[in-house]
């Protein structure tokens, strides 16, 4: 104690009075109290730390599929790299809608045109000429592809791309029953005045679902139970 009522000890510093034990928390910093330990994957200023092994670009996240790198990684479970089609199984290579297209409508020209020949020879301008003339493409249609199917491996449409038709499970040699149950679609056209429009309606159904398939399967494929049509060289 100092003349005046003074003491330095009790008011260090303008009058502040030192903390008190008991109680008094010291300031915090970054979220962390004095004496706490940061967490792993935590800096003491409560910023988020990469994990253990990870290496991200600065400013710049890696995208799915990609190491931070930048080299490609293949598919998880599956093992495909990007590009190919994922969930494929099936043997060989499938066939592209496109050239599939081209060779159908080649297939049904060669089929097409001489059927027309006789059927405008009978005459289809009545109810019976009609069914006799769907009944003729329907029968013909069917006949040229399942016997080219069944001992060509393809028609002759598809022969011209390089493609072949497979039977279920891979097998290179489909037998009759399956490739009429893949043809059978074509009956549609024996169906006075509208087989023709039913008959357009489910080749498109048929060019969809083969689009969406990632096997390039369409209905009829899967109906016969599960045919494929594949590049002739794979």
């Amino acid at each position: 104690m100092t003349s005046g009522g003074y003491d330095p000890n009790q008011y260090p510093q303008g009058g502040q009075q030192y903390p008190q034990g008991g109680g008094q928390q010291y300031p915090q910093q970054g979220g962390q109290q004095y004496g706490q330990q940061p967490q792993y994957g935590q800096d003491p200023y409560g910023q988020q730390q990469p994990q253990y092994g990870q290496q991200p670009q600065y400013g710049q996240q890696p995208q799915y599929g990609q190491d931070p790198y930048g080299q490609q990684q293949p598919y998880p479970q599956t093992g495909q790299q990007y590009g190919q089609q994922p969930g494929y199984t099936g043997p060989g290579q499938p066939g592209d809608l496109g050239i599939r297209i081209v060779a159908r409508i080649i297939d049904n020209l060669i089929v097409g045109i001489p059927v027309a020949i006789v059927a405008a020879l009978i005459g289809y301008d009545n109810f019976v000429g009609q069914f006799i003339a769907g009944l003729l493409i329907s029968l013909a249609g069917i006949a040229y592809f399942v016997a080219l199917e069944t001992s060509q491996g393809a028609t002759l449409g598809k022969k011209i791309f390089g493609l072949k038709v497979l039977a279920p499970g891979g097998a290179a040699k489909i037998d009759p029953q399956t490739s009429v149950k893949r043809n059978l679609f074509m009956l549609a056209n024996v169906i006075p005045c509208v087989g023709g429009l039913i008959s357009l309606g489910l080749i498109i159904y048929i060019m969809i679902t083969i689009s969406n398939d990632p096997n390039r399967q369409g209905w009829h494929d899967k109906f016969a139970g599960g045919t494929q049509v594949v590049k002739a060289g794979q």
